[in-house]
């Protein structure tokens, strides 16, 4: 579990993050949106230690990061996982050198067991037979998959996923998403994704955290996004005439 207590975050004279507090479970997709500009990629940030707040606490099972010794910041670092949104794969590695990197940075393995671990995680995500291939002969699915295989290569228990659809087409967007969830419930982790892909947020947002201007301006789950009648949160996620449809469909039948 990830806490968040009352959270500041500012740059110079701008106050991007303004006393968000919130929290995240073990087991369940939790996707953190807003319009650009809310503050969710610098609240995504803080979260991995890469920005540190003015004020306020995080604290994952029960360990406040600001209290750690720097030993104990860089284990806790270990067991985060991160997909970012272009995948970051490096271009003259392998696939299999790229999964292998975690290995490399925050273990003693031998090269046979981080070869073994590597095949385990790109077979969890059915590409069996891509190992030796470069990321420039993978397509934008693919290379999400990989990217996946490197952030749960190291058995984290702590996932983050920066718009893991970006780029990708509806029908590999879902394959994404279903492959988060299932990972997610299989390995018990507490994942956190920064979207603003509305079928994520229908299709796997067991909660949900919507940002406005650097608050926490709603928050529930997939089931009562749709019973809200936050403003703010209608206006994001009804922009479009589909959406608008699927609520109306969903409020006459309940």
């Amino acid at each position: 579990m990830i806490e968040v207590k009352d959270l500041h975050k500012s740059f110079g004279d701008a106050h991007i993050l303004k006393g968000i507090s919130t929290s995240f479970e073990k087991g369940k997709t939790s996707l953190v949106i807003g319009q650009s500009g809310s503050g969710k990629t610098v609240f995504l940030k803080c979260l991995l230690g890469l920005f540190h707040p003015e004020e306020g606490t995080i604290a994952y099972d029960g360990k406040i990061y600001s209290e750690l010794s720097v030993d104990e910041k860089r284990n806790l670092r270990a067991e985060m996982g991160m997909v970012f949104q272009g995948s970051a794969l490096f271009d003259s590695m392998t696939i299999l050198e790229n999964v292998m990197f975690p290995l490399r940075m925050f273990t003693r393995q031998s090269k046979s067991e981080m070869e073994d671990r590597a095949d385990f995680v790109l077979k969890r995500v059915n590409l069996e037979g891509a190992h030796h291939k470069m990321p420039s002969e993978a397509s934008g699915g693919m290379q999400k998959r990989v990217a996946i295989a490197r952030a749960i290569v190291n058995n984290p228990k702590y996932l983050f996923c920066d718009e893991p659809n970006s780029g990708l087409d509806p029908k590999t967007a879902i394959v994404i998403d279903n492959l988060i969830q299932e990972i997610t419930d299989e390995y018990n982790i507490t994942t956190i994704i920064n979207s603003h892909d509305m079928n994520s947020v229908m299709e796997i947002g067991e909660k949900i955290v919507f940002l406005k201007d650097g608050l926490k301006a709603w928050e529930g789950s997939n089931a009562t996004i749709f019973k809200t009648d936050n403003e703010a949160v209608t206006n994001f996620v009804y922009s479009s005439e589909l959406f608008k449809k699927v609520r109306k469909m969903y409020l006459d039948e309940n």
